[in-house]
């Protein structure tokens, strides 16, 4: 063991600066076909879409690198800070997405009654949709609560 090869392993990866993984296309048509499929919300599903397309972006810039220089840049990393949200915004944010879920419940409904399939579902989604409504009602009163200490 040399000291060099340690510095070398050290350098490439580490527990904050993990390598990031490159997927084939197979496997994104597979994670899309599986989207589609599966009854994820609009959230994860753009979140593994903007993930997807990232990585595909920094492969081509990576290969036209490779075409114009006839070598890899260097990957520099650098980390991006967020500033922390206000707690309004989450707020706003989680109620948006309540409302969002509850439309892409009753999308989902309209699709499985216009398949003939929607007594199958209608009792399970209309137990779903009446959380999500409890839970904006939850959110609203929060939101009036802290109105009301706002305006004290």
């Amino acid at each position: 063991m040399d000291g060099g090869s340690a510095a070398e392993s050290s350098s490439s990866g580490g527990l904050w600066n993990c390598p990031r993984v490159k997927y084939s296309n197979d496997t994104r048509e597979l994670l899309q076909l599986m989207m589609r499929e599966s009854r994820l919300t609009s959230f994860q599903q753009r979140q593994l879409n903007n993930q997807l397309k990232r990585d595909l972006e920094k492969e081509k810039r990576r290969l036209q690198n490779i075409f114009a220089t006839g070598q890899e840049e260097p990957q520099l990393s650098v980390p991006q800070t967020q500033p922390p949200k206000r707690a309004e915004e989450t707020h706003t944010d989680r109620f948006q997405e309540v409302l969002d879920e509850i439309e892409e419940r009753r999308q989902f409904l309209e699709e499985m009654t216009a398949l003939g399939r929607g007594r199958d579902y209608n009792h399970i989604i209309n137990f779903e949709i009446s959380q999500k409504i409890k839970e904006l009602e939850l959110i609203d009163m929060k939101r009036s609560e802290e109105l009301k200490t706002l305006m004290k």
